[in-house]
């Protein structure tokens, strides 16, 4: 899901394009490459300082190259392996969360998915999710991929997150509009 507060910038976007490329042009599939980006992104997530090394500047491009041959070489796929050492060369590594991002964004459009934050005061059964998810797929006409939250603070019904957009139906909101006219009388 797109987050507002999480700018991706151009080059980002190129990269994660560069990658759809890759898999138009039959090299890899959507699958493999989305595979890699989990299994890079679980490995930084467990060593902030390979991270750290990866992107620092003091770091020579050859001691960079042979530790990231040494740690993905049998975890991700030659694509992947040669695309970080594209990153690593054209100084863009930092930018990695922000090519998933942008890869993943890219990706849900090729697919026709929408990512949907629901957020509920108490946890909705399995059919009250179903019935959720298929109103919110007849509205925007895509597959909706939901992720499920509870908040208590909104005491009863709904918010709803589509990329920038909030849908408040919830309690604690009507209670604060009830407040505000009220208060505007």
């Amino acid at each position: 899901m797109k987050n507002s507060t999480e700018h991706i910038s151009i080059s980002a976007k190129n990269y994660a394009n560069a990658l759809i490329g890759v898999v138009n042009d039959k090299q890899s599939t959507f699958e493999e490459i989305s595979k890699d980006f989990e299994n890079v992104r679980q490995i930084l997530n467990m060593s902030p300082e390979l991270r750290e090394i990866l992107n620092n500047p003091t770091v020579s491009y050859e001691t960079k190259i042979d530790i990231v041959n040494e740690i993905f070489k049998n975890e991700i796929s030659t694509t992947m392996l040669d695309f970080i050492k594209i990153l690593i060369e054209k100084k863009r590594f930092g930018e990695f969360s922000q090519i998933y991002r942008a890869y993943i964004d890219k990706l849900n459009e090729y697919y026709n998915i929408q990512p949907v934050k629901v957020i509920s005061a108490i946890e909705l059964s399995e059919d009250e999710k179903q019935q959720v998810v298929k109103k919110l797929e007849t509205k925007l006409n895509k597959t909706v991929q939901p992720e499920w939250q509870l908040d208590d603070e909104i005491i009863a019904g709904l918010v709803i997150k589509i990329d920038d957009d909030v849908i408040d139906m919830s309690i604690k909101n009507r209670l604060a509009k009830l407040k505000k006219d009220l208060m505007l009388r």
